[in-house]
């Protein structure tokens, strides 16, 4: 199961790593030490959180402006399969996409709830990148 550090969670949740450290000093993220000590969070928690977040039960920061409206970077809140298609939920920030792909795309680039990818988007399609 993927972990992440304090800075890739910030990156993920578009806050900066001390707001990460106050959530997880209050108890509002769990947080645990790695094999050498370091703070990690696990994948499917913060998935989790990120998904409580977008849904109003953490505030989201407001938005800033960009003219790039093709790519989020985000982690796997949800993966759906059946025989042979696949859903993928993404949480992007305050962005949720959903993503229809095949069995076989989610099982050879190892999509499960807690993986960081990016979804590209074109016209109504939402393409998933592992990095």
């Amino acid at each position: 199961m993927p972990s992440y550090s304090i800075g890739q969670a910030a990156g993920l949740l578009g806050v900066s790593s001390e707001t990460v450290r106050r959530w997880a000093d209050g108890g509002r993220l769990r947080m645990d030490r790695d094999g050498s000590g370091n703070r990690a969070i696990d994948g499917v928690s913060l998935a989790a959180f990120a998904k409580e977040r977008a849904a109003g039960l953490h505030p989201v920061p407001e938005a800033v402006a960009t003219s790039v409206r093709n790519s989020f970077a985000g982690i796997v809140t949800a993966v759906r399969v059946d025989d042979v298609a696949a859903q993928v939920e993404v949480q992007s920030g305050p962005h949720r996409l959903v993503s229809l792909v095949t069995r076989e795309s989610v099982e050879e680039l190892g999509i499960e709830v807690g993986v960081t990818v990016t979804a590209r988007v074109k016209s109504t399609n939402v393409h998933i990148d592992v990095p």
